[in-house]
């Protein structure tokens, strides 16, 4: 199993661990759709019971990250394009209005480091890196918009669909088109127009579902 595993034999937080350690294994895409996830062998991976692997799986399952079936087990869960189009549709309309807000009460600090994460993913080579870059330019412009509660359901949002985001970018045009909406979206919050910036994210964020199913579509 493709999980970077540590020694929690005498780690109290031992839950914790393993969630976070099997919820980026899913989200790099380490752990494909429909995997198991058999508790005896993370339990032997982590050299802990199977009582906080159990915890984890289930914080997981919370998320939608993973699915548990009779019979079956525990399994890391796909995506449908139905899904996947109800979570951008989603993402569209609070990520705007938080956009909105952010630009409103923007930091000078905030926006030099936002252009250094999108200068970042524009020279990136590796596709690895790519989803992360692009969860780091959108989160530093958010940030500023103090809406905390907002930013927790867009952070789980963007788990959802870290990994077939990053698949998409890998395998089609995706990149140029980010890049250059990427470009848009900060030089509107440099210039500090909320509502274009607002209007901007939501279009990429369309967008980005529009190209998004079509590869799912695909692989179908």
């Amino acid at each position: 199993m493709k999980v970077q595993a540590v020694d929690i034999s005498k780690t109290a937080s031992a839950s914790e661990i393993v969630f976070e350690a099997l919820r980026k294994a899913i989200i790099d895409g380490q752990l494909e759709d429909g995997e198991p996830l058999r508790q005896d062998e993370i339990a032997k991976l982590f050299n802990t019971s199977r009582i906080p692997v159990r915890e984890a799986i289930t914080r997981l399952e919370q998320e939608g990250l993973v699915k548990t079936q009779r019979y079956k087990g525990a399994t890391v869960a796909g995506i449908s394009p139905d899904e996947a189009g109800e979570i951008f549709e989603f993402r569209a309309l609070v990520e705007a209005r938080v956009m909105k807000v952010a630009v409103e009460n923007m930091m000078p600090q905030t926006l030099v480091l936002a252009r250094r994460h999108c200068e970042a993913f524009y020279k990136s080579n590796d596709p690895i890196k790519w989803g992360l870059l692009n969860r780091e330019f959108h989160a530093t412009l958010y940030g500023d918009s103090g809406l905390d509660y907002h930013l927790a359901i867009i952070n789980s949002a963007f788990d959802r669909v870290d990994r077939y985001l990053r698949a998409q970018l890998a395998l089609t045009d995706g990149m140029q088109r980010a890049n250059a909406e990427h470009l848009s979206i900060l030089e509107a919050c440099e210039a500090g127009c909320a509502d274009q910036a607002a209007d901007l994210t939501r279009r990429h964020i369309l967008g980005a579902k529009d190209t998004l199913l079509d590869f799912l579509k695909d692989r179908s």
